[in-house]
């Protein structure tokens, strides 16, 4: 969609159309007018407390797919923990003090409960909230990544604790009647209770599972119980090399909504390929994040009279600063976390995150992960 274009008369007739122009005008000024002196918040109301990190332990721990161990995360003293709706995602604190986002892949109407070789995906009923009591989250050992993986796989056994921020969710599933889910590998996570949630409700759906070979395909056997024929698996091995996204999107029921989870050359093949396929509508969620596009080369400077270092069009600062300081915390890559987060000292920033205020902004705050600068400036950052 163009947003810079009026909608079309409603009617059909070549102009556009009054009401929307209206609207469109009327939002133009409201929204600013919100963060306005005498409609911001007000500084004598007290903010809200803070959640309180929740206490987890792993109770079980198996292997899911070549390099991939699922953990499963319980209260230690066997109390409830929250709900959460598929999509939805733990930030988790790991005993080295990284933080990681991983996608939950059980099933929230029915948390904990399975095992291994058990399918209950045809309850009929509705566990209630208090009798959710543990999370499942899967893990692919990457080599080259930043060490939180590595960890998970190493060190995290049964009886293992670590501290988690509540379920949130940035990729919800909206149940449309049609829906195609297309998997990328470990991408199965996040998908994996969309396609419970589909089943269980009498959608028309389908689900493609792609991947290097058979052995890296996490939950294979999972999938297949829940319905052989509506479950696909391609793997490159067997047909000389990844999908296009034509061929994964001609699956797609006619009008149906797509649910896309994987590397970024999957989410791009499927992105160019929707218009000419069946499918009316798309979702994806990314491992990372997205390639840097639109950037212009510019420089950090790590404190006032520190070393400056060059940040390539193509590359985030984020990954340049950490060459330098190793230890520099990150988590999403993604510009919502805050993980990452560094103060800025000089310099005129090109704010990119979905999390920081304009107060924050002013402050300082900056996310290297996304946040950039314009061709030749140079920001100094309180490093």
């Amino acid at each position: 969609m163009d947003l810079s274009t009026p909608p079309p008369d409603l009617y059909g007739r070549p102009r556009a159309d009054t009401f929307f122009r209206f609207l469109t005008a009327f939002g133009d000024r409201y929204s600013p007018a919100l963060g306005g002196p005498l409609l911001r918040r007000n500084p004598r109301r007290p903010f809200s407390r803070p959640t309180e990190a929740l206490q987890l332990v792993v109770t079980a721990r198996r292997r899911v797919a070549a390099d991939v161990v699922e953990l499963t995360l319980a209260d230690p003293s066997g109390g409830p923990l929250p709900g959460w709706q598929p999509g939805a995602h733990l930030r988790l604190t790991l005993p080295s003090g990284r933080e990681r986002h991983y996608s939950l892949c059980g099933d929230p109407a029915d948390a904990a409960a399975r095992t291994v070789g058990t399918d209950r995906t045809d309850r009929t009923d509705r566990t209630d909230p208090a009798e959710r009591s543990g999370y499942r989250i899967a893990v692919r050992r990457l080599p080259d990544g930043g060490g939180g993986s590595a960890e998970i796989h190493d060190t995290l056994h049964p009886g293992t604790r670590l501290t988690a921020r509540r379920p949130r969710n940035g990729f919800a599933f909206c149940a449309e009647p049609a829906v195609l889910f297309l998997a990328g590998g470990i991408g199965i996570t996040p998908l994996l209770p969309m396609v419970r949630e589909a089943r269980r409700d009498g959608l028309d759906w389908h689900l493609v599972h792609t991947g290097r070979s058979a052995d890296t395909l996490p939950f294979a056997a999972e999938l297949l119980a829940l319905d052989p024929a509506r479950v696909h698996r391609r793997t490159d091995d067997e047909h000389g090399g990844p999908p296009t996204g034509a061929e994964l999107l001609a699956h797609a029921p006619r009008g149906a909504a797509v649910y896309c989870c994987g590397p970024a050359p999957m989410l791009t093949a499927v992105q160019r390929a929707l218009d000419a396929s069946p499918a009316a509508s798309l979702h994806f969620e990314r491992f990372g994040a997205a390639p840097v596009t639109d950037g212009e080369p510019f420089t950090v400077r790590l404190g006032a009279d520190g070393p400056e270092l060059p940040v390539p069009a193509d590359r985030s600062a984020l990954d340049v600063l950490r060459e330098a300081r190793p230890d520099l915390p990150y988590s999403c890559k993604q510009g919502f976390c805050g993980t990452c987060e560094v103060r800025l000292l000089g310099g005129t920033p090109d704010h990119r995150d979905r999390r920081l205020t304009p107060e924050r902004r002013a402050d300082g705050a900056l996310l290297p992960c996304v946040s950039r600068a314009a061709a030749g400036e140079t920001l100094v950052l309180d490093l």
